[in-house]
């Protein structure tokens, strides 16, 4: 077994701390990287304070990985050691259903194995571990290439926050004559606004905050919407396609009525309640979609892209000693715009 350090959370009600543990021994297929950066998503929240109900315990939370690969299995040929390689949040699937087939081995038929709260298919009696660690062991094939370009502690949220906005973006067709929204400025919302803006739409983002409205448009946005304004809310309509990556339970019932005929509102965000909506989908062939990370093949794509066009996260840097508050700030919204941890602190302290 690979001995490891890291961080997790014990129980619902605790906070994270210090803990060693094992992950499984690695096959042939398989890298072991030394980790330098992980994301904090707010997925990781949810998931370590069980609101989803299904958590497992005690758990590593971290899902946008960037590590140095320090060992390879003897039928790797796709990388080397001392190459950076990234884990997002799919790490094994059962390769064989039409979904996998289709490169979309996050619709995996038979079930996904996650990043974190997964039995490991090549070892059903461990539990897979995230990325709030000094180390971890992944199949070579669900692993991904990281740009020599880019700063890898900015490309750290692109393997979680980038390939959730990317997906939807590039399967709805957005591009140049577009109209397009982008519901919340966050960690995805902040990735929804370059990349629209990169690909040529033209890119509102509905806020609740007044203050974040001159980032929103160095970030790309061309308007900003403040959603709390009843007149201003009345006001936006012949949306093509709207974004939302809100994560907290809230009204949609606005957006679908700023979308066109036959617009689309896709969600993104993953709130704890369902959220409702009423008949103007049906009177106007509107459509509601979601959407769920990536694929590893159109993963590879987004990175490649941004390596091409100089697209990263903004972040914030972190001591793994602070997890805790960030996860509070997280909760806020009082991040620019993703946390990143420094791992390199699990050994200092």
């Amino acid at each position: 077994m690979i001995q490891s350090k890291g961080y997790s959370a014990s129980a619902a009600t605790s906070p994270l701390a210090p803990i060693d543990f094992e992950r499984r021994d690695p096959g042939k297929s398989d890298l072991v990287l030394e980790l330098l950066y992980c994301g904090v998503c707010h997925s990781d929240i949810h998931y370590a304070r069980n609101e989803w109900g299904h958590s497992r315990f005690p758990v590593v939370p971290g899902h946008e990985i960037i590590g140095r690969v320090t060992q390879i299995g003897d039928q790797v040929s796709n990388f080397k050691i001392g190459d950076l390689a990234g884990v997002g949040c799919v790490i094994d699937s059962c390769r064989t259903c039409p979904p996998c087939e289709d490169h979309e081995e996050h619709y995996c038929e038979k079930g996904v194995t996650m990043n974190y709260g997964s039995k490991e298919r090549k070892d059903s009696k461990v539990i897979s571990q995230g990325g709030y660690s000094t180390n971890y062991v992944v199949d070579s094939d669900y692993a991904l290439h990281i740009p020599s370009t880019l700063n890898p502690e900015g490309v750290a949220p692109l393997l979680c926050a980038g390939i959730t906005t990317w997906s939807p973006l590039r399967h709805w067709n957005v591009g140049p004559g577009m109209k397009v929204g982008v519901v919340g400025l966050g960690g995805l919302g902040h990735m929804g606004l370059k990349f629209a803006h990169a690909f040529g739409a033209e890119v509102t983002l509905f806020t609740t905050s007044a203050a974040k409205a001159d980032d929103a448009k160095s970030l790309g946005a061309d308007k900003v919407i403040i959603s709390t304004d009843p007149e201003a809310m009345k006001s936006a309509h012949g949306f093509d396609f709207i974004l939302d990556t809100v994560s907290a339970v809230h009204d949609i019932n606005p957006y679908l009525s700023a979308l066109k005929r036959s617009g689309t509102l896709c969600l993104v965000g993953l709130p704890e309640q369902q959220l409702a909506f009423k008949s103007s989908l049906v009177l106007r062939n509107k459509v509601i979609s979601g959407s769920f990370i990536g694929g590893i093949k159109e993963t590879q794509e987004m990175l490649d892209y941004c390596g091409e066009h100089n697209i990263t996260a903004d972040i914030e840097l972190i001591n793994i000693a602070d997890i805790n508050e960030a996860f509070d700030r997280v909760v806020k919204s009082d991040v620019k715009y993703r946390f990143v941890i420094d791992l390199a602190t699990i050994k200092t302290g």
